[in-house]
């Protein structure tokens, strides 16, 4: 059963994107001139051929989808690429109405000789700057009322390092006669920390979160307390990649262990035959579920990358969005890379709509935790009113589609 909400409704509304992967979002043409700037081989160079070769449409599994991020991380390896790249997401986002978003990367992947960590910040935050100061001098803004622009950085620790990917990771193995393999990747997570929280506090950056991205089996989320632990005595928001790619267990990790204010995917949440440590796994899941929706720990859910990665999902409708949402459990639809998965805010929210029959006001309840739930930079005071500004405009752009709103319950 669909709903009749048209695309141009949903494009128009006010929207977020909480988890989207700087590296898995460029432009193809970009990417093909970043490429060449830098001496990277691409299978092809041309949109055509790197649509039909890399960014396909599904994958085999998670590690075929992440290939395509062997090309796209690389060239991302200046602060000219890294600038250019940040802006463009903007401009895509803000062409389909997102006017907030969080960009997450791991910065040590871009670390070269005369770029530190603070540099590589630095750039992404003039490109997204940029786009915003672009956005907040149009019509539209300044004299039809549409909300402005707004964006955090959250920067990624890697449960792994591979090698190609950055020269960090050359340096990363030097060090691996003084600590055990596992260890040196707690040690790569606590040194991130310090530098982002020293951009922040001593830059100014804009860097709103810290994120634990890589693959999940056999690289438990214990590697990493000491640095999210650091990242909570300095009050920087925590998320964490979990239940993409393992069970329960490991949103559990997240949210026990490294602090996790919110979930990246989350897709496992349910999966009680995934469970290996409890006697009772339904009664564990249930009451796992239970405490993330009692706290509110948002999930960033990403369906078209989950039915990409995950055989399982054969329908939209097999996906656990539409139980987190009857469940009453908070929830962002998110693109995770607009390239790689080729999606949109709007697509994810189209999809959604038409395969669990939202709503009015679960999908108004869905845009607006995407804002209330964010890592917002600008203090809570300002948060606040930038949520009424959206909850006002969202209302505004509903009643011009002729489609009613009612506020969220309790």
């Amino acid at each position: 059963m669909s709903v009749p909400y048209s695309r141009a409704f949903l494009e128009a509304l006010p929207k977020s994107d909480l988890h989207l992967h700087l590296d898995g979002s460029l432009r193809l043409t970009t990417l093909i001139e970043l490429a060449r700037d830098a001496g990277v081989a691409l299978p092809s160079e041309t949109p055509e051929g790197l649509m039909e070769l890399v960014f396909k449409e599904s994958y085999r599994d998670l590690p075929d989808y992440l290939h395509g991020f062997a090309y796209t991380s690389p060239v991302l390896c200046s602060e000219e690429a890294l600038e250019r790249a940040a802006c463009e997401l903007a401009e895509d986002c803000l062409a389909e109405g997102v006017r907030y978003v969080e960009v997450r990367f791991a910065p040590q992947l871009h670390v070269r000789p005369g770029l530190d960590i603070a540099r590589v910040l630095a750039a992404v935050d003039r490109g997204l700057d940029r786009a915003r100061r672009q956005h907040e001098a149009s019509p539209a803004v300044r004299e039809g009322g549409e909300p402005p622009f707004r964006y955090g950085i959250v920067t990624c620790a890697m449960r792994m390092f591979t090698a190609g990917f950055s020269p960090y990771y050359k340096s990363l193995m030097a060090v691996l006669d003084k600590w055990p393999v596992r260890s040196v990747y707690g040690v790569a997570s606590m040194s991130l920390a310090r530098s982002v929280v020293e951009a922040r506090d001593r830059l100014g950056l804009p860097v709103v979160g810290l994120d634990l991205a890589g693959a999940e089996a056999g690289n438990p989320a214990s590697d990493h307390v000491e640095a999210y632990a650091y990242a909570h005595r300095h009050f920087l928001k925590k998320t964490v990649h979990a239940g993409e790619a393992y069970g329960p267990e490991s949103i559990f990790q997240a949210i026990s262990l490294l602090y996790a204010d919110r979930i990246g995917h989350g897709t496992h949440l349910y999966a009680a035959e995934l469970v290996e440590k409890s006697d009772d796994p339904e009664l564990f899941v249930r009451r796992l579920s239970e405490y993330i929706a009692d706290r509110r720990i948002t999930l960033e859910v990403c369906i078209t990358s989950n039915m990409q990665t995950m055989p399982q999902l054969r329908r939209v409708e097999d996906h656990p969005f539409g139980r987190m949402v009857r469940d009453r459990l908070s929830v962002a639809l998110c693109t995770d890379n607009r390239l790689v998965s080729r999606t949109t805010v709007s697509r994810e929210l189209e999809q959604a709509c038409n395969a669990f029959a939202l709503s009015p006001q679960e999908l108004r309840n869905v845009v607006i935790h995407g804002f209330k739930r964010s890592f917002f930079p600008g203090g809570y005071r300002r948060k606040r009113a930038y949520v009424r500004q959206i909850i006002d405009y969202y209302d505004r752009v509903a009643a011009e589609h002729g489609v009613r709103t009612m506020p969220e319950r309790a």
